[in-house]
């Protein structure tokens, strides 16, 4: 060891006492043990078992406070007991220059600790409870960072006030087998061996103990040292522990570990969550009590009522064997730390019922805590911390969670997550007994595009049927399955396999249809799309991709026309219900004519022979009807159902010219133009001037043929010959009744133009001039249909037939008629002069010669029976004159 330091603490002693000749050797502590010294600081130099204290209390620049104080107290570490604690030792190293906290304001406060304001005269000898004094320790909050400059007075001395409302901290003596400790516990329990006899230091008395004492630390620090409440340090969250560090004047009355056994397994899973901040402080309001002065044990005799923070009484009565809080008995008393006292008591304080079991701690409790933490990250927490609200959860366990991808989820916090969760949550309470196969149930999702109303989850329900009842019935929501469910009070939990998203528009969610797709690029040709996505509540009727073959083949490629833009948007309006209608109120409800976004109504009725339900449109053709098909498909405004036919308004007209359009014909309109029958091209009535204006309004079948059926026919010589010009078209025009009569069978299935049975004969606007006018329908052995003149012979061409290719119904004239294309131009018939007077004379001659053969065989026969010999009998017809 270098001589500096023991010279510097001999300089010490000469200046602030007389010399010391000699140092007192270390002996065991005795309470008749005495020797005498000027002032503390003479006796830690005298003694070189305190030349590590000495160092210490100069570094804090304590001497001239020791040395004015009149009757203390020193509890004194020996150099073994720093040279054990690891803060201390740190302090004494010779090489520790840049101090963090030049003031030493720690090492101070803790040396406070260790020193009382009076000399104690007797220490305890093995009674029952232990010595309490008062140190000269104030705690109060250092500053953070320490600060390097040294306070303004000299010298330094200990400043009452701090966190314990004006009270210096406290510090127990107790004796047990024959020996005594300092910093025992309430118990006697623990502390410092006071391991060298007592020193009358004149100014005071130095007591040498084996170890450092420790001043109490803040409650949150006290609380993580007990074990007898780890619970309680368990469930601290940082909100908590703050308010346990930093709340000056504090009691604390906490409740043992067992005492928490009284809470169901759901709220102690709860309270042990991140989320159960705000019960954890109400818990601790109703245990914590702040006013001006700590209320340690002393306090309590005979009894005593405290105002807890959160406004209820304690109740404190002292009796011979115990003492009671309230309901709770005291435990332990006087755990001391920083900023108050702590008080173990046996049994939680909170009034009954303070801790509800909410749907959130149920949750929690049940391993949803993920589900939880989704749900306060978009602040709805409203849904799940009620007891009085009454909700079905479709929750997502942690293990479901897990095995999620980070597709499957929206971002917390986000709007979509928030959709997502609200879509979970059914009002009303739905157990397994209310549920029924295809309902559907409002969440607490309101959506902007129904106009604020709830959206809907469709259950569906399946098992093995038993008599009325299902057997281990499997339930699902929106196509979720349940693996488990739980009855949580005024909550019903189903737990599911996946997330449920919230419908998205209705042309996404049609997307993943492929037998509507048909109809969908209709859409997407239009500049519908948005609309259809954007209009609140709107049930949308979309026909499968048969649908546009059952609507015929011309008509079908009219709506896909750009021309026809605009009857296609009025068609895909008229498919759209301005309203929302689910499957229930179409097959339950009395309403029976539906308002489309067109403008016009559809009308709905049942089929009486197999119960289907029937849409018809408010126009197309007479009959159009199509079969409604409910399937419920949610979409964010409304819901989607299919339809088996296409349906057309009354706001659009198929004429003949569009169909024409549509078979992309241009030759025989021409001509039909050129003939003077434009009309019938527009669905009017012909002019008042013409051959025609008798007829009328009447609805018209076109036999249309096709460009090509024109070659090897010279269209300009008979666009020069008028009369034969008319005469062509004529026969390829049919007037048609006002009525069709269809099969029943064929009732969906009615696009035809007319009826093309095997056989049946129309009569066209050729057959008043001519006697070959009419035409006659036949269907070939492969099921084509082929059309010719009625009668027509003896023609070794095709002049007088053609074959259908396709059709079309028009929606003119009460939608009777329309396009028929042929692949054959059907020619006016004149048979030839032998098949018109040679075959009939012919046969007229032949006739004849047959009649005079006839006759001419008849004569040679009579002629021959009058010409030939009779004989007569012998003797000739006499009598025999003689008998």
């Amino acid at each position: 060891m270098r001589l500096w330091p023991a010279l510097r603490y001999t300089l010490v002693a000469l200046v602030l006492s007389p010399v010391v000749s000699c140092y007192g050797a270390q002996v065991a502590w005795s309470s008749n043990t005495t020797t005498t010294s000027k002032t503390l600081i003479t006796a830690l130099s005298d003694d070189p078992d305190y030349e590590s204290l000495l160092k210490l209390i100069m570094r804090a620049r304590l001497v001239p406070t020791l040395n004015r104080l009149n009757g203390s107290t020193l509890f004194a570490p020996t150099n073994d007991a720093i040279k054990k604690h690891k803060g201390w030792r740190s302090i004494l190293r010779d090489d520790a220059t840049d101090l963090k906290d030049n003031v030493q304001e720690q090492l101070r406060q803790q040396l406070w600790y260790h020193l009382l304001n009076y000399s104690i005269t007797d220490l305890p000898n093995n009674e029952p409870n232990p010595q309490v004094h008062k140190t000269l320790h104030f705690p109060h909050t250092l500053v953070d960072p320490p600060s390097k400059e040294p306070p303004p007075y000299p010298p330094w001395m200990p400043i009452p006030g701090g966190t314990l409302g004006g009270e210096p901290q406290r510090l127990r003596v107790a004796a047990r087998e024959g020996r005594a400790f300092v910093g025992v516990d309430a118990f006697g329990t623990g502390g410092a061996e006071i391991t060298k006899g007592k020193v009358d230091a004149g100014n005071g008395v130095l007591l040498g103990i084996a170890d450092v004492l420790e001043p109490p630390s803040d409650l949150a620090h006290v609380v993580s040292q007990h074990a007898s409440v780890s619970y309680f340090h368990k469930v601290l969250t940082p909100e908590i522990i703050h308010l346990l560090n930093t709340t000056s004047e504090l009691t604390l009355f906490l409740p043992v570990d067992k005492a928490w056994d009284v809470l169901d397994d759901y709220e102690r899973i709860y309270l042990e969550s991140q989320f159960a901040t705000d019960d954890l402080k109400l818990i601790l309001n109703e245990h914590a009590v702040v006013q001006k002065h700590i209320a340690w044990s002393e306090s309590f005799e005979p009894a005593l009522n405290l105002t807890t923070l959160s406004g209820s009484q304690l109740e404190v009565v002292v009796s011979p064997d115990k003492t009671m809080v309230s309901s709770a008995q005291l435990i332990q008393p006087d755990i001391y730390a920083s900023n108050g006292v702590l008080h173990l008591v046996d049994s939680l304080l909170i009034p009954p019922g303070t801790l509800k079991v909410t749907p959130e701690k149920s949750l929690l409790a049940l391993n949803c805590t993920t589900f939880v933490s989704l749900i306060h990250s978009v602040n709805l927490t409203h849904l799940i911390n009620s007891t009085d609200s009454k909700y079905t959860v479709l929750a997502l366990s942690d293990d479901t969670i897990s095995l999620l991808g980070d597709e499957d989820l929206p971002e917390r916090g986000s709007e979509d997550l928030k959709k997502l969760l609200q879509y979970h949550f059914i009002p009303g309470k739905w157990t397994q007994k209310k549920l029924k196969a295809g309902m559907l149930l409002e969440t607490s999702l309101e959506e902007k595009a129904l106009d604020g109303g709830r959206q809907v989850m469709e259950v569906q329900i399946s098992g093995s049927d038993k008599g009325k009842a299902l057997v281990d019935p499997s339930i699902s929501f929106g196509g979720a399955g349940v693996s488990a469910e739980h009855d949580a009070n005024s909550t019903y939990i189903y737990f599911v396999s996946r997330p449920i998203p919230p419908p998205t528009d209705a042309l996404a969610t049609a997307f993943t249809f492929l037998d509507l797709s048909t109809f969908l690029s209709a859409i997407f040709s239009t500049s519908l799309a948005e609309v259809l996505k954007t209009t609140p509540r709107t049930t949308l009727l979309i026909p499968d991709n048969s649908a546009f073959k059952r609507l015929g083949m011309l008509v079908s490629a009219y709506f896909l026309l750009p021309s026809a833009k605009a009857d296609l948007e009025k068609v895909i309006l008229h498919h759209t219900l301005d309203g929302v209608e689910y499957a229930e109120s179409l097959h339950n409800g009395s309403q029976r004519t539906f308002a489309s976004l067109e403008g016009s109504d559809i009308t709905l009725q049942r089929h009486a022979i197999n119960d289907s339900m029937l849409i018809t449109a408010s126009g197309g053709w007479t009959g159009m009807r199509s079969e409604l098909v409910t399937k419920n498909i949610l979409t964010q405004s409304g819901v989607i159902h299919e339809l088996t036919d296409i349906l057309i308004p009354r706001s659009v007209d198929l004429t003949i010219g569009k169909l024409l359009k549509a078979a992309k014909v241009t030759t025989m309109t021409t001509l039909v133009n050129k003939a003077g029958l434009d009309w019938v091209l527009n669905g009017t009535a012909p002019p008042e001037d013409s051959p025609w204006a008798d007829l009328g309004a009447v609805g018209w079948t076109f036999l249309c043929p096709t460009d090509d059926a024109f070659k090897g026919h010279n269209v300009t010589e008979l666009t020069k010959d008028e009369d034969l010009l008319r005469s062509v078209v004529a026969q390829h025009l049919i007037p048609m009744p006002s009525k069709q009569r269809f099969d029943a069978h064929d009732d969906l299935n009615n696009n035809r133009p007319l009826v093309m049975d095997d056989s049946v004969t129309y009569s066209t606007l050729q057959s008043p001039n001519a006697a070959y006018g009419d035409v006659v329908f036949r269907q070939q052995e492969d099921g084509a249909y082929v059309v010719g003149i009625k009668g027509a012979r003896g023609t070794e061409g095709r002049d007088d037939y053609g074959r259908v290719l396709a059709w079309g119904r028009s929606t003119i004239g009460s939608g009777t008629g329309g396009v028929i294309l042929i692949d054959s131009l059907i020619e006016p018939y004149q048979p030839s002069w032998w098949f018109e007077i040679g075959a009939p004379v012919g046969v007229g001659v032949f006739g004849v010669g047959l009649i005079c053969l006839f006759f001419f065989g008849v004569r040679a026969v009579w002629r021959r029976d009058t010409t030939e010999a009779t004989y007569e009998p012998v003797g000739g017809f006499g009598q025999d004159d003689e008998a």
